[in-house]
């Protein structure tokens, strides 16, 4: 499990490409300090499973599910990522419960830039955007963030200064892929509905 709250600014080292399947090494000094095989590491928002570290980079499969689920299968070498290591029992919860289970990709369709702030606006599935409320949470390549305003297909988020400067949302342009993780909370919500 994890917080939403990126650790640290990566960078892709290398993608191997396995067919259904790839390894993918990054760059992430912060994550990897500790980092030991089995260990869960959230990049842009995908958790996944250590294989191999050497101190400030680490490896990683990544399987069809996931490349089918999630931008991953487009990363490209130097390109930077966000970085969060799961969350241990006794952290501070500074964001809201983030599997690491991408819903969904959505794409930038647009940035509203303000002296203080920016408003960006993602396309989102429709089986997605119903779990979608304002003022609730959402993650966006693994960023804990608030959802300013919603429609059928489509939600705003407002971003601060910190957020622009320490993820990679900070220089998403319009027409860019993202990972979209909903409120797990509103999904078991739903199933516990439907099969009353």
């Amino acid at each position: 499990m994890f917080t939403g709250i990126v650790e640290e600014l990566g960078s892709v080292v290398s993608w191997e490409n396995l067919g259904t399947a790839g390894q993918l090494t990054l760059h992430g000094p912060t994550v990897s300090a500790d980092a030991k095989h089995g260990d869960s590491i959230a990049v842009n928002g995908v958790c996944l499973t250590v294989i191999r570290t050497d101190g400030e980079h680490f490896t990683v499969d990544v399987m069809a599910e996931t490349l089918d689920r999630s931008s991953m299968g487009g990363v490209q070498p130097s390109d930077q990522v966000n970085l969060e290591r799961a969350v241990r029992a006794s952290d501070r919860l500074g964001g809201h419960i983030v599997q690491g289970h991408v819903d969904d990709t959505g794409e930038l369709l647009s940035r509203q830039s303000d002296e203080h702030w920016d408003v960006l606006r993602f396309s989102v599935p429709r089986r997605s955007a119903r779990y979608l409320a304002e003022k609730g949470s959402v993650a966006v390549d693994g960023v804990s963030l608030t959802v300013t305003a919603v429609g059928d297909d489509w939600f705003e988020v407002s971003l601060i200064p910190t957020t622009l400067g320490l993820t990679t949302l900070g220089k998403k342009e319009p027409g860019q892929l993202v990972n979209i993780e909903v409120d797990v909370i509103a999904k078991y919500v739903e199933r516990l509905v439907s099969t009353r």
